[in-house]
């Protein structure tokens, strides 16, 4: 009798193994044919079919005044998403970044109506938010503080010292030369002149992100923290500057409201977190961290924004675009759980039906 078989005679039951791939079993695809495929191509495509739609169906929609307003609309959540871009991609989360934008917006009104030159304030207001940046880095990353708990937090702070900053006042009377600049086109095109300076934000995101050592960190971070700080990654430091970056860029989102309503008070920009969040997500970066593209966060960004102007268009309320824009948050959120548990259940399935056959 064989070592291997059983004192009654007979061997052991196999145990099917579902954690291995079958031969029999779809191959992952790779290369372009999985960029094209990828949940931020789909974001893409999802923005060219609506933008075609849009401009067939809906009368005034393809112009350059369309172009102007749209723009001039996602500036602040383009400018914000691109850190929020990192920061979740490395499982963390920044919810106060509304909040620091509507604190430079109130400094802004202080110093200007104290007297001050428009170049200081201008400085001192994007310092403020370089400071807010750093006091969420400061709690998260040397702390060990959870972001999500931390940013609540200060999401509360800063609205507050915005509120104990200006009152309920409102500073309304800062050079008309500046604010025309920041409502200027360029030509006929409608596209705004400002959106120079906004590209140049998303593109040296990009190439942080995508083409540097440091953003493949990111990733790993994303992926696993301890795995990173195994090889080599800072972890800490890498998130305290991603706050410090997330505070700067919401200062600059928080001085471009200012002066394009030409209106500095302590509750500009509230609520601009959710649509942040909503086109983060809905462009192909995971809640859980690890994955993410900046071309899809510009095209979520502009998806959400053209639908809600669309929407502007048919003189649908406020109330309706808010709702819009939270379903499209939980469909980003729960639409890859729920495609990760189908392909889960596909693949358990195709591992008993081989199991089956190789036994019977």
């Amino acid at each position: 009798m064989s070592e291997t078989t059983s004192t009654t005679g007979t061997a052991p039951a196999p145990v099917a193994d579902n954690t291995k791939p079958l031969a029999s079993e779809p191959k992952g695809k790779t290369g372009a044919a999985r960029i094209l495929a990828g949940r931020d191509a789909i974001t893409i495509y999802a923005l060219i079919a609506f933008l075609i739609y849009a401009a067939i169906t809906i009368p005034r929609f393809a112009s350059p005044v369309t172009t102007g307003f749209l723009l001039l609309d996602v500036i602040p959540v383009l400018l914000i998403a691109m850190p929020m871009t990192l920061i979740i991609i490395t499982g963390e989360i920044d919810l106060s970044v509304a909040s620091i934008a509507g604190l430079t917006s109130a400094l802004m009104g202080v110093l200007w109506a104290g007297g001050m030159d428009i170049g200081l304030v201008l400085a001192i207001s994007l310092l403020a938010g370089v400071a807010a940046g750093m006091f969420n880095g400061f709690l998260i990353a040397v702390l060990g503080l959870p972001s999500l708990a931390v940013t609540i937090g200060t999401l509360a702070l800063f609205r507050g010292l915005a509120l104990v900053t200006i009152g309920d006042n409102a500073v309304a009377n800062f050079p008309k030369a500046l604010t025309a600049f920041f409502t200027s086109k360029l030509g006929g095109t409608g596209i705004p002149t400002v959106m120079i300076g906004v590209v140049a934000v998303i593109v040296f995101f990009g190439v942080l992100l995508h083409f540097t050592p440091f953003g493949r960190g990111l990733f790993a971070i994303g992926y696993s923290k301890e795995a990173a700080s195994f090889v080599g990654i800072n972890v800490a430091r890498s998130k305290f500057w991603l706050y410090v970056a997330s505070g700067a860029v919401s200062a600059l989102a928080g001085i471009y409201w200012t002066l394009r309503y030409t209106s500095a008070r302590s509750d500009n920009a509230s609520g601009l977190e959710l649509a942040v969040i909503a086109a983060v997500l809905l462009g192909g970066v995971s809640i859980f961290g690890g994955k993410g593209s900046i071309p899809g966060v510009i095209a979520g960004v502009l998806l959400i924004g053209s639908l809600n102007y669309a929407l502007r268009l048919a003189r649908v309320s406020d109330v309706v675009l808010i709702t819009v824009t939270g379903l499209l948050l939980i469909v980003s959120v729960v639409a890859p759980s729920v495609g990760s548990a189908i392909r889960q259940w596909r693949h358990t399935r195709r591992v008993r039906r081989s199991f089956t056959r190789t036994t019977n």
